[in-house]
């Protein structure tokens, strides 16, 4: 029997099917090896690539963060002195008024009293106007009420109906903005 156990084992060692087998199994374990190893350097790559995507996240929310702030500090400024160059130029009016009221306490001379007046008020004119303030034109236009707010009109065959016959009040637009509408009396079919 160890005659026929011997043969048999010479015959499976001589076995070219357990050799390839053998063989099969060492490639794949060694294929495997290689690929474990690829797989714990591509994730030690993934996780390179996470790290600086995160830091790259937290920066940019900071930067948010800050620019938010930044443009909420900005518009609080604006809101509390954004009519600081305007009050800058109506400075310069108030003290010419402060002027003509001392110089009219000792003129008798109405004349006089009435170019100083007109100069101070023309000065204020020109302030505003300087910082962008428009008065809305009203006579001989048609009513608009966009810009214009009739509080009476007149029934008249002189003008056509829908135009403005008088102005009541001047309406202020500062660009397409409306200020204070002008209050005019309108012409109406008779």
């Amino acid at each position: 029997m160890s005659k026929k156990k011997n043969k048999e084992e010479l015959q499976e060692n001589s076995n070219p099917f357990n050799n390839d087998m053998e063989l099969d199994n060492a490639e794949e374990k060694e294929q495997t090896e290689v690929q474990n190893e690829e797989t714990i350097q591509d994730a030690d790559g993934y996780k390179e690539k996470y790290e600086q995507l995160n830091n790259q996240y937290v920066r940019l929310a900071a930067d948010f963060d800050n620019f938010r702030k930044r443009q909420a500090q900005e518009r609080e400024n604006l809101l509390k002195y954004g009519a600081e160059e305007t009050l800058k130029k109506l400075i310069e009016v108030l003290d010419n008024f402060d002027r003509a009221q001392k110089a009219i306490e000792n003129i008798e001379d109405s004349q006089q009293i009435k170019d100083s007046f007109n100069l101070v008020c023309n000065q204020l004119r020109e302030t505003l106007k300087k910082t962008g303030l428009e008065t809305i034109e009203t006579e001989g236009q048609e009513f608009n009420p966009t810009f214009h707010e009739a509080v009476m009109q007149t029934p008249t065959s002189e003008h056509e109906e829908g135009t403005i016959i008088a102005e009541l009040q001047k309406g202020y637009k500062i660009g397409d903005k409306v200020l204070r509408a002008s209050l005019v009396n309108v012409a109406t079919a008779e």
